[in-house]
Parts: structure tokens; sequence; C-alpha cells
């Protein structure tokens, strides 16, 4: 699922209540995803079946003003901030660079293997505090559409937002609190039903306080994953992607891949369904129990296999033929995708929520889905055994 990308100020007759707006996209939103609070509460305005006022004396509903982004022509060296010392060597700026080359070497990557689409890129700021840059491909030979987002915001978010993002409820933290969020968000929608739809997410959090808000410390995490949304099963595609995800991991903990495999396939859950998005992957979330500097080494190491998990697998099967019935169910399939996304992601949710920048919130989605009533894919079939991995999720290696 991505960093919040504007400010909801709503006046009222103390100071301003400030709700960041999100396209942070677990998963995010890149827009990274990465959370989704309660939806913000609207001053009370008196009952309109019995008004004490009369209703020009209402607050206007332009009183709730929401601070956009500016696209810019131009992308900046950096979106850090000058307080924050440019490319200083600080975890924000090494993060920076790592999602900026990474933005870099998968679109050059998915273009040449693509052939004949190019990115469009968008670059935005926000008078709150960074920006970001959008890139999408559509219409491509191979891929009907892929996105490959970053961004690097500064914001406030109330109590609420900061619960949600850090996925505790328990964890209450009164007042404002400042936060800064980076992150690249991906998502490749090839046109052939036998090559797989590829999904990451790479992001790293900060809050911060002033010195007069109390209950809310410094604190940091990193989150994101990568995992695999096949149409079709091809067990050789589906271990080497596993392989590279396990051989990122265990250069730094052997646990990390189990436990990280299993919460890829627990979150990715389409609970109304009973099933799984796809094949997973690797996904955590709220990470901060280790060094700091081995976690970005991580995050570093999970994007760079990016490239070499899926490209391989893309140049495999791009040209296999396929009929329309084939067709028809990998529609199926990316109708799933689009189910999950809107109703159980955090960054996506929160962001539609709140007014983010809604290009880059819904980037994730395909050009082309499908839904079919009551549709059961035949026992045996090749679609009936996709279907019963993403319902019983399988150790892969």
């Amino acid at each position: 699922m991505p960093p919040p990308t504007a400010t909801l100020s709503v006046p009222s007759s103390s100071s301003p209540s400030l709700f960041p707006l999100s396209s942070f996209s677990s998963s995010n939103n890149p827009h990274v995803s990465s959370f989704c609070p309660a939806p913000p509460t609207l001053p009370k305005f008196p009952s309109l079946s019995k008004p004490k006022t009369p209703l020009r004396n209402l607050p206007p509903l332009s009183a709730v003003s929401i601070e956009k982004e500016t696209l810019i022509s131009e992308r900046p060296h950096t979106f850090l901030r000058e307080a924050d010392g440019g490319d200083d060597g600080s975890v924000r700026s090494r993060f920076q660079r790592m999602i900026l080359e990474a933005q870099e070497s998968v679109c050059a990557a998915l273009e040449a293997v693509d052939g004949a689409g190019k990115f469009k890129e968008d670059a935005w700021t926000r008078p709150g505090g960074g920006g970001g840059i959008s890139r999408v491909l559509q219409d491509g030979a191979v891929f009907e559409k892929a996105g490959v987002n970053i961004s690097v915001v500064y914001g406030v978010m109330p109590p609420e937002a900061y619960r949600a993002a850090k996925a505790a409820a328990d964890d209450q933290k009164p007042g404002p609190v400042p936060f800064f969020a980076a992150g690249i968000s991906s998502v490749l929608h090839p046109k052939n039903p036998f090559a797989p739809t590829l999904h990451f997410n790479y992001r790293y959090f900060e809050t911060d306080a002033p010195k007069d808000t109390p209950g809310a410390p410094r604190q940091w995490w990193f989150g994101g994953g990568t995992d695999l949304t096949p149409a079709y099963i091809f067990e050789e595609d589906v271990k080497h992607f596993h392989s590279i995800q396990k051989k990122a991991c265990d250069k730094f903990d052997p646990s990390f891949y189990p436990r990280f495999k299993k919460w890829c396939d627990d979150y990715f859950y389409i609970k109304h369904r009973g099933e799984r998005r796809g094949l997973g992957g690797i996904f955590f979330d709220d990470l901060n129990d280790y060094d700091q500097e081995m976690l970005l080494s991580f995050a570093t190491e999970c994007a760079n296999s990016v490239v070499p998990a899926y490209i391989p697998i893309i140049e495999k099967r791009k040209d296999t033929p396929f009929n329309e019935s084939q067709k028809a169910w990998q529609q199926l399939r990316r109708g799933r995708y689009v189910e999950f996304n809107l109703v159980y992601d955090r960054g996506t949710t929160f962001g539609l929520k709140t007014g983010g920048r809604i290009e880059s919130i819904l980037v994730s989605l395909p050009l082309s889905a499908r839904w079919e009533y009551d549709h059961k894919p035949e026992e045996g079939s090749e679609e009936w055994k996709l279907l019963d991995a993403c319902i019983n999720p399988k150790e892969w290696i």
C-alpha cells in the first residue's frame, strides 16, 4: 500500500485540527501504504431540523480546506528540508537516496523488458514539506499498467492517526505528533495472464515532538515487502521468486523469511472471500526492534532484490500464447486485487478518506478487471489450483 500528501485544516473556535493525508500504501501508497486512521471528526454543526440560528450563519463547507500538493516541472535534488541537513548521511537522507535509486533501476528494467512503453513522470511538492515522484507506464507492449512511486513528506498527525500508523490501538499519544515518512511503492500489471502481477513497497517513518508536547517521544520504524500475484501457477516461477526473498532475508537474520512470509500471507487476506490476494512473498511493518543501520541495509537489500526476483519471470512468460478464457480468469483475479486494496489496505483507505492525491493513491489499480456472479473454477483445473493456493498458503521453498 504511501506517505501523506496533504494536510486537512478544519477551522474551529480553538486552534485548528490537523489531519495528515496519505497515499502511503502497504504496503504503501509513493506513495507507499502504511496506515489508515479513523476518519477525522469535523466540527459539529447545529441541528438542521430545528436550527437555533439562521442557516446562513452556519460554517460553510468551504471552511474545510485541503492543502494540496503542487506539481513541479523538474524534480529537485532533494525533498528533505534544509533543517535536515540535506544529504548529510542521516537515515532520512540515505533512505531517500535508496528509494530514488531503486525507482531508477526498476523503471529502467521494466522499460527494457517492455520494449515499447515509457514511463510518464510527475514530480510534486507540498507546502507542509517534502514531495514525491510518480512514474506510470501504461498500455505498453508487456505491461498494461506499471506504477513506481516515491514520496518523502513531513506533516503533523493527530493521536488517532499516530495509533493507526503504528497499528497499535493501545499506544496512546496525546496531542498532534510531527512526522516524517518516506517510501517507494510499486504495482506492476502485465497484459499476459501467464505473467504475474507484482507489488512491492518499502518505507521509513519517524515521529518527533516539540518539547511542549508530552507523551510523544521520537520514534522510528521500517515497513514494506514484496509479493507475487499470478493468475496461473508456474511452480518454478514461484520458487524462484520466494528464493530471492529468502536470500535477501537470510543475509540479515535466518528468522526473517519464515516470519515475514507468514506475515505476508496473513496481511494480504481478503476476509470476505476467505482467500489470499496472491501467492505471497515477504511483508513486515512497525519494525524497530533491531539496529537501525541493519534495518536500513535490510530494506535496501529487499528493494534491490525486486529486479532479479521479477524480471526473469516476465521475460519467460510475457509472450506465452493465451485464449479469451485465460484472459477472463486474469481479470477475475484482478478483481480480487481491487477488492483487497479498496477494502483492507490501510494506506489506500486512509488516502481515500482524507483526500490525498487520487492519481497516486489509485495508481495500484489495473486498467481492467472483472467480476462474475458466483464464479467457481472447475475442480482440478489450473484456475482451481491457483485459487486453492490462495485459500491454503503453501511453503514454496
